[in-house]
């Protein structure tokens, strides 16, 4: 049918009244989920519900869940009883990603020490962190539902296992709005090779207005792709495309009251100022060589991991796309972007092939985040910032105290998925520093003291942002979702809180 006989159709008779009881059966509709009809099209960010003690989020995921026996939480009995059967009583009633039979106890390669007032413990391969630990906030003791990466990222970021949910970057958008005009309130950072097995719906809206969800960005060449004006294209001419879109989105939005055309209209408005502002947030090159140094940065680096088919094996512990990307955070946390998500591929341990070597590869990890998280804690210290942004750093679960065994005679050490027991920590935006909860098992399988589950983590992040994690809500599909899941288990974990 064409554009003409289409709107020819559009205003018949026949057309009329085969739609008015739809019509207004929509208006009736309307009026009875006005709430939700207004969340639509309203666009405006809620609000916070009580004072926030942040205002920004920087959270760091080490996608593939780094192993906490080998970084904070050593067990004197593992070691002890390492290389010797695992008791039946921690394999009975178990459901594993990878082992099989009756695996080994594997005590940690590395060495130990305490560090700061706290007494927090770090490995021998964090001596930056370490050097900070009175800054930090550690718990040892947080457990999941879910033992695969996908299901688990997406519970962690997004509180639902399944997709369609909205992340954690998006509630934040759509509850505290920007800051800045020129820049997204929600920005994406990935290094390691690899984006998380769960993907972009990381960082996607879900059920929330698509303008909430977050804007992928690169540490080296064009950070934004298609942004800039194509050959033959001036800035005069972008804008008169742009003013077109925005009649043509502004009429399809006003006629169907699609979200997705408010979407279309912010993108294009945004990608259109972007154009100014982004070369120059995202230029390293305009730092300081002393904070290039703090950080381990070099602008315009290009990781080795790029391309790799697998990018484990290619990693090399002077990579600084991490390094890059913790600079960028701070660049763009001060310019006023709301919510920075780093994703740091790589850390998924088993021992089954060499990238996958615990004594080999962890240390070389450790060597790309320990500097970098150093260096932005301190760096936002220094400006100011530190107490209004929260830090987070974990991945998607831990690690088992047992040695990975599905391939025999394997020459390498690994360990399987393990959701009961992980280690997180946290920096700033209220949290109280130099502080550690939680205590786990002799052979660190269960907490016995101070269990924290995710969704205790997702409401205590909620309420350091100002709001009630059981009230911040947003009505769909006749739902009220939040991000802490439809029932009320969830509590705030106040020790944690300055």
């Amino acid at each position: 049918m064409s554009t003409w006989h289409h709107g020819a159709h559009e205003l018949s008779r026949r057309a009329f009244f085969s739609q008015a009881g739809l019509s207004l059966g929509g208006i009736a509709l309307g009026q009875l989920l006005g709430r939700e009809a207004r969340a639509f099209d309203g666009r405006a960010p809620r609000g916070p519900m009580h004072a926030p003690r942040a205002k920004a989020v920087i959270y760091l995921h080490m996608a593939g869940s780094p192993s906490q026996l080998d970084l904070f939480d050593p067990k004197p009995k593992l070691q002890e009883l390492s290389g010797q059967a695992c008791p039946p009583s921690l394999l009975q009633g178990k459901r594993f990603a990878f082992l099989q039979g009756t695996p080994k106890l594997q005590g940690s390669p590395f060495r130990f020490a305490r560090h700061g007032q706290g007494e927090a413990v770090l490995c021998e391969h964090l001596p930056h962190l370490a050097s900070i630990a009175d800054r930090l906030a550690f718990v040892k003791t947080v457990h999941t539902d879910e033992f695969n990466h996908a299901p688990a990222q997406l519970l962690m970021l997004t509180g639902n296992p399944r997709f369609g949910a909205a992340t954690l970057g998006s509630w934040v958008s759509y509850g505290l709005g920007s800051l800045t005009q020129d820049l997204p309130t929600f920005v994406v950072l990935v290094s390691g090779g690899k984006t998380p097995d769960a993907g972009k719906s990381l960082w996607g809206s879900g059920f929330l207005p698509p303008q909430y969800q977050g804007v992928q960005c690169r540490t080296h060449g064009e950070p934004v792709l298609y942004v800039s004006d194509p050959a033959g294209l001036d800035r005069a001419g972008r804008a008169e495309i742009l003013e077109a879109q925005r009649a043509l989105s502004a009429d399809e939005a006003s006629r169907s009251g699609d979200p997705d055309a408010f979407a279309r209209l912010e993108s294009y408005e945004l990608a259109f100022r972007m154009q100014t502002a982004v070369p120059e947030a995202f230029d390293l090159s305009r730092e300081p060589a002393e904070v290039l140094e703090l950080y381990g940065a070099r602008p315009g680096h290009r990781s080795s991991t790029e391309g790799a088919s697998d990018p484990r094996v290619a990693a090399r512990p002077d990579d600084a796309a991490f390094a890059n990307s913790c600079l960028l955070a701070r660049r763009l946390i001060e310019r006023g972007v709301r919510f920075v998500q780093l994703f740091d591929w790589g850390w998924d341990h088993h021992g089954v092939s060499p990238g996958e070597d615990i004594p080999t590869n962890l240390p070389i990890k450790c060597r790309q985040i320990d500097r970098p998280i150093t260096a932005l804690i301190l760096d936002l210290e220094r400006r100011g910032l530190l107490d209004e942004t929260l830090i987070v750093w974990g991945g998607e679960f831990g690690r088992t105290p047992m040695r990975q065994n599905n391939v025999p005679n394997a020459p390498w050490m690994g360990r399987d998925h393990q959701p009961e027991a992980f280690t997180m920590f946290f920096a700033g935006g209220g949290m109280k520093p130099g502080i550690t909860i939680g205590e786990t098992d002799e052979l660190g399988t269960h907490p016995v003291a101070d269990p924290v589950h995710v969704r205790d983590l997702q409401a205590t992040i909620l309420h350091l942002l100002g709001f009630d994690p059981f009230r911040f809500r947003y009505p769909f599909q006749g739902l009220e979702q939040r991000w802490i899941g439809p029932e009320d288990h969830a509590s705030i974990v106040r020790k944690l809180l300055a």
